[in-house]
């Protein structure tokens, strides 16, 4: 079979090269209809095991990957969502169909949508319509994606990514997508090379045996000839030794090319991210996200747990500063008990610092948790989503409540410094108004606001680029306020670690960069190419 060129867009830096995966798309309905009130149980047991699975995998994972799969479970557990399917099965449908019929109809909707905030709900619709037809009809349940394997899709949910050892190797190449969806995002967090926009991935007779991935180019190489295999893993062996060298100066100081000192800190999920990490691979901790307590916990955390694990944190950095977000629920991060059901856009809704003051309870016992491990280490604490200054001064001003009601209590607490993440653009325009200890860039959100383009919808996703002037200059205005202030500025976003970008950050005047562990080597190295 002759060698199969094909070109995307790059997702996920890297290269790989494996046996070719092709996921099928739908489950074909098979069950025949029967006694309406068997049917109803066998769907109701059918959404049980769905929901049951996608808790499961939320337990598994932490930050980013939990917030994405809890959105799932919540549609799953909405009881609004199976209603019309109960109700043709009361009119003798089989549970299957009627299942199938109501979600493809949900499916149509959300995709027809003029808000991009539901059009980006699509690929979770269509995980939860097919997980629970498999439970629904008694198949197997898909085999395991194999470690090294390269999956070939037209799309691919978050939690069949998430289901799989991306360890061992293996790709992603997708004839739809976008570079900056959810599941792009977990491709790079964990190394996994990916391709999207590649086109229909069709093939006369059977699917292609193996392939050639290029995920920094975006390019892909079906069946190659043997001659086109064997500079490919030559290429793979050079890339391997030069990451070998890269990973060796992890620990080293972020030095440009002229020799300026470049602030490097980590971005982590939960405390598990700091398992065998030595603290000198950074100077300090940029982002701590505490949402993943609130998805761990059956109910919201009480502050004796979140006191343990903010202390834990900062005893790891020994010394090294600290950064903890209060927690940033909302927007596609539902948190039970919580947030809001039913908003019109979630994303423009009730979401970070307006969510914590609308229920000052819970702000409140975080803040006091914070106070408390504040004296274990040098701890800043980060506000999310804050539009204009006031939101600041209420948060600043229940922090000081807080720490006058445990010092009157005798409890050992300490003040820590009060900054803002910088996220919505007016928050941007006018920085220098916020009488922030700090500032730090979500370029996610901020990129996202901007552009007025999701991250996770293929039909924007080339308008969703920090590198555009306009963000860029957004991130340059920030920075000047803190210089102007004589505050830090750090970006804490993708973007951070997105190595095409490094030179057009620091060229606006920044000198601080929060990534992932993973992403630490890489940014250093690039660092090191960066001249004035």
């Amino acid at each position: 079979m002759t060698e199969i060129h094909l070109t995307g867009r790059a997702a996920s830096p890297g290269l790989a090269i494996g046996p070719v995966t092709v996921l099928s798309a739908v489950i074909a309905s098979r069950r025949v209809a029967g006694d309406p009130a068997h049917e109803t149980a066998a769907l109701k047991a059918a959404i049980e095991a769905a929901t049951a699975d996608l808790a499961a995998l939320v337990e598994a994972e932490q930050g980013d990957a939990a917030d994405i799969l809890q959105f799932q479970v919540a549609m799953l557990e909405d009881e609004a969502l199976a209603e019309g399917a109960f109700d043709a099965i009361e009119e003798g449908t089989a549970a299957d169909q009627a299942w199938c019929s109501v979600l493809d109809a949900e499916i149509a909707g959300y995709r027809a949508a003029e808000d991009e905030v539901f059009r980006a709900r699509v690929a979770d619709l269509v995980d939860i319509r097919d997980r629970v037809l498999a439970h629904l009809n008694g198949a197997d349940k898909p085999a395991a994606i194999t470690g090294g394997s390269i999956v070939a899709s037209e799309d691919i949910s978050p939690s069949t990514f998430l289901a799989a050892d991306w360890t061992r190797g293996g790709a992603i190449l997708l004839a739809a997508g976008s570079s900056s969806s959810h599941v792009a995002m977990l491709a790079r967090a964990r190394g996994a090379p990916m391709v999207v926009g590649l086109g229909p991935l069709s093939w006369e007779g059977r699917p292609p045996a193996l392939a050639l991935v290029d995920g920094d180019a975006g390019t892909v190489i079906f069946d190659p000839e043997p001659e086109t295999r064997r500079q490919f893993e030559q290429r793979i062996s050079a890339a391997n030794a030069a990451r070998a060298i890269i990973d060796a100066g992890r620990a080293e100081p972020a030095l440009t090319a002229d020799g300026r000192r470049i602030t490097v800190l980590l971005n982590i999920a939960a405390p598990d991210d700091l398992k065998g990490l030595d603290p000198a691979i950074c100077d300090g901790i940029g982002l701590v996200r505490t949402e993943f307590l609130f998805e761990a916990s059956h109910g919201l955390p009480d502050e004796e747990t979140q006191y343990a694990v903010y202390r834990r944190i900062l005893e790891w950095a020994d010394g090294r500063p600290v950064t903890i977000r209060t927690l940033d629920a909302g927007g596609d991060k539902p948190v039970a008990g919580l947030t809001a059901d039913g908003e019109s856009n979630p994303f423009l809704g009730l979401r970070g610092i307006r969510l914590a003051l609308a229920r000052p309870e819970v702000f409140r016992m975080q803040l006091r948790a914070l106070a408390r491990a504040a004296v274990h280490g040098v701890l800043k604490v980060m506000l999310p989503m804050v539009a204009v200054p006031s939101e600041l001064e209420r948060a600043r001003a229940l922090l000081e409540e807080e720490i006058a009601a445990l010092k009157a209590k005798g409890i050992l607490c300490a003040r820590p410094p009060l900054g803002i993440m910088v996220e919505v653009p007016a928050a941007a325009l006018c920085a220098g108004d916020f009488k922030a200890a700090f500032y730090s860039i979500g370029s996610n959100d901020l990129t996202q606001y901007t552009m007025a383009a999701a991250r996770d919808i293929g039909a924007v996703a080339d308008l969703n680029d920090t590198g555009n002037p306009a963000v860029l200059e957004l991130i340059a205005r920030t920075v000047e306020a803190g210089r102007a202030r004589g505050v830090e500025v750090s970006l804490c976003g993708d973007a951070a670690a997105d190595t095409r970008l490094t030179r057009a950050l620091l060229a606006t005047g920044l000198t601080t960069l929060s990534v992932s562990p993973v992403a630490v080597a890489r940014l250093k190295a690039t660092i090191a190419t960066v001249s004035p």
